[in-house]
Parts: structure tokens; C-alpha cells; sequence
């Protein structure tokens, strides 16, 4: 007999949209460690993030007709949950951010949406390839590594960074370009 333990993460998110909350608490208990640390990295706060993280899977249940079934890619739609529930709340915190939270605002901001390109990816894979995605990060320039971070941790706008930087905003977009093209060369093994 198949236990939660067994199922794909596809299949527990199949088994959420039919209501089965021991299915979301074997998704918790799967994925809360990555989540928590990945939400932690931009709140820097225990308390906000566990508060975070108890508010994504609230989502989750709540939500979880808004995770595109044909992608399968539950691992990415996690990531990109959480990050973008820690970079709201982390601009709450600090007053950079005075758009009212409702459930519009939660499904058109938080949720992702996902593009079919993206190929999916499981918790065990992503956590085999870690090491790899660490040592692609690294060899991206100071200036690619920087503009990613503010992008994906600190949630700011290509507009954002450039004002921070005092930088043209087409040259933060370009920046972004080449280090995103610089990963995935990097993660394919083709050079540079």
C-alpha cells in the first residue's frame, strides 16, 4: 500500500484539491525546512518567518485551485509562493509597501503563475542539483550575483535597482539577462 510518504508532490497537491488535509501536512512536513529557509533569507526574523511559513500553507489549502495541474511543477510553485509571501511582508514591515492585502491582491501578486516552459522540478532533484546551483551562483560576476539577489530576495524592480544603484535601468535589465543566461549555461555544463 502507498503511503503520503510515497507520493509525488503532484500527487499530494492532487490529493489537497480534493480536501485531504493529511496530504497537506505531509507536504508541510516535506517541504517546511527549504521553505522556512528560503523565507527566513529574506524576513530575517524567526518569528516573521514562521508566521510566513504558516501563511503560505494556509494558502495552499485555501488556494490551491490556482496551482496549474498540467505544469506538475509543484516544487517551483512552492519556491516562488514563498518568496513572494516573504518579499510582501518584508516591505509590510518596513512601510515600502501600502497596497491593501485582499484576495485579489493575493492572487494576482502572491500566487504564481507559471510558465509552461519551465521544466518541472521535485524536492529531491533540486536538492541533488544544490550543489551545482551554489558553485553556477558563485562563478556569475559580483555585479550578476547582486542584481539577482535584489531581485529575488529583496523583491525590488528592475526600476528599484536601478535607483538604488544608479544605474540605467537597461543596464539592470541587461545585467539580469546575462547572469540568468550565464545560470542556465553554467547548470547545462556549456561555458560562458
Amino acid at each position: 500500500m502507498q503511503t503520503e510518504a510515497d507520493l509525488t508532490d503532484f500527487e499530494l497537491m492532487q490529493k489537497i484539491s480534493a480536501k485531504d488535509s493529511k496530504a497537506l501536512e505531509h507536504l508541510y512536513d516535506r517541504y517546511s525546512p527549504v521553505l522556512y529557509t528560503l523565507i527566513n533569507k529574506v524576513v530575517r526574523s524567526r518569528e516573521v518567518a514562521e508566521e510566513v511559513l504558516a501563511d503560505l500553507f494556509l494558502i495552499i489549502w485555501k488556494k490551491h485551485h490556482m496551482f496549474d495541474m498540467t505544469s506538475e511543477n509543484v516544487y517551483t510553485w512552492l519556491i516562488l509562493l514563498a518568496r513572494n509571501l516573504a518579499v510582501d511582508k518584508k516591505k509590510r514591515m518596513y512601510g515600502q509597501h501600502t497596497i491593501e492585502y485582499n484576495d485579489d491582491y493575493e492572487d494576482d501578486v502572491i500566487i504564481p503563475s507559471l510558465s509552461k516552459e519551465i521544466d518541472p522540478l521535485d524536492l529531491n532533484t533540486a536538492l541533488e542539483i544544490r550543489g551545482n546551483m551554489v558553485k553556477a551562483f558563485q562563478e556569475l560576476t559580483d555585479a550578476q550575483r547582486y542584481v539577482i539577489s535584489l531581485a529575488f530576495y529583496e523583491g525590488l524592480t528592475e526600476k528599484e535597482i536601478a535607483e538604488r544603484l544608479n544605474i540605467p535601468t537597461a543596464t539592470v535589465k541587461s545585467k539580469i539577462r546575462i547572469a540568468s543566461t550565464n545560470l542556465r549555461n553554467l547548470l547545462r555544463g556549456t561555458s560562458l
